[in-house]
């Protein structure tokens, strides 16, 4: 609870200035003589960080004289210094039913306290009297103001709870360990998770693992330790995976232990690696190096699908001192990470922020705060990004799914319907689980289909780790950046829908490849499987360019054209030697000749764009071919699609 053991921190400060204060008082408000002594020896033991013998002469104290002020705030302060909240919050309470002017600090105290059990209206009068109070410095003014806005939150929340239905992910997911930060793949069916497990080789009593689990359409199968990854004796966490399930970032912390931890591979305590899957097996971790961490700690990463952007949690400083806010970093055409930057006071306060995730969308944040309105603990918020890389005002999630404990560790399927998140609800397997739930309507991200499939070589059926880029055909950016397997030649990459996509792979050697998307309308929910064939840089093989548009009957190239004809230019610029002809092909909508002169005209202006992008005329030819070449039905609209294309072939190389 981080916001909690935050507001304690405040209460454990004044604890020690209240009995600074009371240490300088030459009396006291009890005129019983044995009274009075219990007290004396009681501050004496507390003094001495002897919290169990203070305890006991407090109570002894009290018990002497019902009434004995002092006794009560001392005692209150031994409760709360032992986490004994419960018992804490009574004895401030009777402090103010005593005296209520006697300690000011002590409604702040007492409301805090209340706001962690979830008592919102009774904090909410503590609060506001002890803004009230004239005639001192208010010393905890900035927490109580905190406070009570999350109080008059809470009480407006509870008031509209939002649908909320959590269910355990099951045994071959949760253990009676903690189970917790969970990773997903884009088309759901990798979920990799962190496990807190026991160890005596750890200064801490534990260690964290990943284990991983498949799902096969129905159930999850049972989850397994990632033993390639798992290869310390201290914690490998919060683990992050890429949209096709092949590269992780996860958080490493050095062991304090001499003989364990990454020691001298880290910057700081805990530090971010990064792994890549082949076949079935992972690379041996590596450091992302100091573009990302720091002396300071590093953890709870989260990878866009877009391969590009990665965000993550750094703390500075120690214990409850630590100021904790999320980064981000970007990775350039040349693979190399940007120096990490701050997100904006948007989204990072003056309390503290984890448990970050972006969406697939890749402009929908989740995580966790305790610095925005909310119901007293850690809270997940939502934030999206727009056009000019602004973030918005983060969105509560509502209650029940906020609670006035801590909630986090949010993950959000790519079509935005289900979350999954952490919590030690009754009912669970034992510590920490996962569950899932149905996202409420006004939190849900931006829905992601996905494409996956095979890239393989079109005569000898062996595998290609080809590069892929999916491009927006409408803002002409590379929204997606990834490779396919080495070993099995599989790839997997996310489509947010309602826009149109040009999708190229190329590998050396290879004619490059060509698709286009369209997810609009209901299309976009189904997800698309596509095998890849390539072919080798042979003569006479046809290569369809299926992102070169023209409007009807017409031959001006469309200005989205060009996204995929300036690919074509690389292409024939690293092959200086190729020659290709370009072809254009109809329908059988109108005439034989209209369509010939159609097909040729379309050949002529993409000649002329590849020479006007610096593209000798001497490695170009052109021809139309009208409708005398279809490649389907023309008896149906989708065919007819087809059959109305701009294709090149190397004619010589």
């Amino acid at each position: 609870m981080r916001k909690i053991h935050h507001i304690i921190t405040f209460i454990l400060v004044f604890t020690f200035t209240n009995c600074s204060t009371a240490q300088q008082q030459t009396t006291v408000s009890s005129t019983n003589k044995k009274a009075m002594k219990l007290y004396k020896e009681g501050k004496a033991y507390y003094d001495a960080r002897n919290n169990e013998l203070a305890e006991v002469n407090f109570l002894s104290a009290i018990e002497k004289d019902p009434n004995f002020i002092e006794a009560e705030v001392m005692l209150a302060f031994v409760y709360t210094e032992i986490f004994q909240y419960k018992k804490a919050l009574k004895h401030y309470l009777r402090c103010i039913e005593i005296d209520p002017t006697f300690y000011p600090d002590i409604y702040a105290s007492a409301a805090a306290l209340q706001l962690k059990f979830g008592m919102y209206e009774d904090a909410k009068k503590n609060f506001t009297n002890y803004l009230q109070v004239k005639g001192s410095p208010l010393m905890m003014e900035d927490m109580a103001k905190d406070g009570l806005r999350d109080c008059k939150f809470a009480i407006e929340a509870l008031k509209h709870p939002v649908a909320f239905n959590p269910i355990n992910m099951g045994k071959n997911i949760n253990s009676p360990m903690a189970e917790y930060f969970p990773s997903i793949s884009v088309d759901g069916s990798t979920f990799l998770y962190t496990r807190r497990l026991t160890s005596k080789m750890t200064y801490t009593g534990f260690n964290e693992d990943f284990y991983m689990s498949r799902f096969d359409g129905k159930t999850w199968s049972e989850s397994v330790n990632v033993a390639a990854i798992n290869n310390s004796m201290t914690n490998e966490g919060a683990p992050s995976l890429s949209a096709n399930g092949r590269f992780l970032i996860f958080t490493t912390c050095d062991d304090p232990v001499e003989g364990y931890g990454r020691g001298k591979e880290g910057f700081g305590s805990c530090d971010l690696f990064y792994a890549y899957n082949i076949g079935d097996n992972w690379t041996p971790p590596k450091n992302l190096g100091q573009k990302i961490n720091s002396s300071h700690w590093e953890t709870q990463p989260s990878f866009s699908a877009d391969g590009k952007t990665l965000y993550f949690v750094r703390g500075i400083g120690r214990g409850q001192s630590r100021q904790q806010d999320i980064w981000t970093s970007v990775l350039n055409e040349e693979g190399v990470w940007s120096v990490a930057k701050r997100l904006s006071n948007v989204i990072n306060t003056k309390g503290v922020e984890e448990s970050v995730y972006i969406h697939p969308d890749g402009k929908t944040l989740y995580f966790s705060s305790n610095g925005h309105p909310g119901m007293g603990g850690l809270d997940i918020f939502m934030s999206q990004k727009n056009e000019k890389g602004e973030w918005s005002t983060p969105i509560n999630l509502g209650y029940p799914i906020n609670t006035f404990n801590d909630e986090n560790s949010l993950l959000v399927s790519a079509n935005g319907d289900i979350a999954y998140f952490a919590s030690d609800r009754e009912g669970g397997y034992g510590a920490l689980d996962l569950y899932q739930f149905e996202m409420p309507n006004n939190v849900k991200p931006e829905r992601v289909n996905y494409l996956k499939g095979k890239v393989y070589d079109a005569v000898t059926k062996k595998p290609i780790d080809a590069r892929f880029e999916l491009i927006d055909l409408t803002t002409g950016k590379v929204v997606i950046e990834s490779y396919a397997d080495k070993a099995t030649g599989e790839y997997l990459v996310s489509l947010p829908i309602n826009r149109e996509y040009a999708l190229n792979v190329t590998y050396d050697g290879y004619l490059f490849f060509s698709e286009n998307f369209m997810l609009t309308g209901g299309i976009a929910l189904k997800p698309f499987v596509k095998n890849v064939p390539l072919y080798r840089i042979e003569i006479d093989q046809p290569v369809v360019l299926k992102n070169v548009f023209f409007d009807t009957d017409k031959y001006d190239l469309k200005e989205k054209s060009k996204i995929e004809l300036d690919i074509l230019v690389k292409f024939l610029t690293k092959n200086s030697a190729v020659k290709i002809e370009l072809g254009g092909h109809t329908d059988n909508v109108g005439s034989a000749k209209s369509n010939q002169i159609l097909s040729e005209n379309r050949a002529k202006s993409v000649f002329d764009y590849l020479v006007g992008k610096g593209i000798a005329k001497e490695r170009l030819t052109t021809k139309g071919y009208g409708d005398t070449k279809p490649i389907a039905d023309n008896s149906t609209d989708a065919g007819k699609a087809e059959n109305r294309r701009t294709e090149f072939k190397v004619i010589a190389k």
